[in-house]
């Protein structure tokens, strides 16, 4: 975190100085009213929403981006936040098969587990918080950004995106994991978990892998008893997702859902101060493939996701200077 309260204490005691100069060398008045209003003493006097010096997500005036972010959106669930509007509540069942289990109970018995208090609503003047969020793409590969990578505060990762034997070009670090229960792996204590429910069975399946492990499959066999800290587990609410199927994409289908890429893209919006995006899109030759895995011979589909809407959205929030997107070799 930077904070900008020292910068301005010094300040004060220069612009005393300035000010006595002004008075004992009888300095024109035009000339020091120029000085008052120099965009770096506009900067320091009057609260700014971040301490970023690059770039201030929430400074935004951009009427694109104004149009479509939500501060008020909470990107996670917790105890007093829980409850959900029916709308929200039956596009989300609409997702997956649908449950016969009390969501409230399902709550409960989650936060009986994980911490319910809310995170990361603490933005402010004194905050500057950087985020990489690292996809799987091909493109990776070669890049060297593993250093650039490791040096943000926050490395979002997602699913079962390897590190070890790949640090060199996708760094080493990872704050926050997002997964989904049939993208799961084991975590280390360090590791905020950051479960994608995709149905009310997911809330169960971390409740359940993080306890007794009696959920064994969702929509196939998942693993039933999950290495990680408890005290990091988080949960993206429904209702985040839908206001980024229906603002963000427009998407009018309910059946379609954002990729998991998008989503926690959006979520660094939220949390972070500052975005930048690594191994997102196809590779320098325009084959999209992981960069564990070998080069495919064919284009690989995005199912339900609506790849071409998230594509040109994301171009459009780097074109806007709003995030930076890294694209490898």
């Amino acid at each position: 975190m930077r904070s900008c309260k020292h910068m301005k204490i010094v300040f004060v005691v220069l612009l005393s100085a300035i000010i006595s100069s002004v008075t004992l060398c009888k300095v024109p008045y035009d000339q020091f009213k120029h000085l008052m209003n120099n965009s770096i003493v506009e900067r320091l006097f009057h609260e700014e929403p971040c301490a970023c010096m690059e770039r201030c997500l929430a400074a935004s005036d951009d009427e694109w981006f104004t149009e479509r972010f939500r501060q008020n959106v909470p990107p996670l669930l917790s105890l007093n936040n829980s409850v959900l509007p029916d709308n929200i509540y039956t596009w989300w069942q609409s997702l997956q098969s649908k449950s016969q289990a009390n969501y409230s109970q399902v709550i409960q018995e989650l936060f009986s587990v994980i911490p319910g208090e809310g995170h990361y609503r603490d933005a402010g003047p004194s905050r500057c918080r950087t985020c990489a969020v690292v996809g799987n793409s091909g493109n990776l590969v070669g890049s060297f950004y593993g250093p650039l990578i490791d040096s943000h505060d926050f490395v979002m990762r997602m699913n079962k995106g390897p590190v070890e034997g790949y640090e060199k070009d996708v760094g080493s670090r990872t704050t926050h994991r997002i997964m989904y229960p049939e993208s799961a792996t084991h975590l280390d204590n360090t590791t905020h978990l950051v479960l994608l429910p995709f149905k009310i069975l997911d809330i169960q399946w971390v409740t359940s892998a993080l306890t007794d492990g009696t959920v064994k499959r969702t929509r196939y066999k998942v693993i039933d008893k999950l290495q990680a800290n408890k005290d990091k587990v988080m949960v993206i609410h429904p209702a985040f997702m839908h206001y980024v199927h229906t603002t963000w994409l427009h998407i009018k289908s309910r059946r379609s859902y954002p990729s998991t890429g998008f989503l926690v893209l959006m979520f660094a919006l939220h949390i972070c101060d500052e975005v930048n995006v690594f191994g997102f899109g196809a590779n320098s030759k325009g084959t999209w493939h992981h960069y564990f895995e070998k080069m495919p011979k064919s284009f690989k589909r995005t199912g339900k996701h609506s790849g071409g809407i998230e594509h040109q959205t994301i171009l459009e929030l780097q074109e806007r200077q709003l995030i930076s997107v890294y694209r490898g070799w």
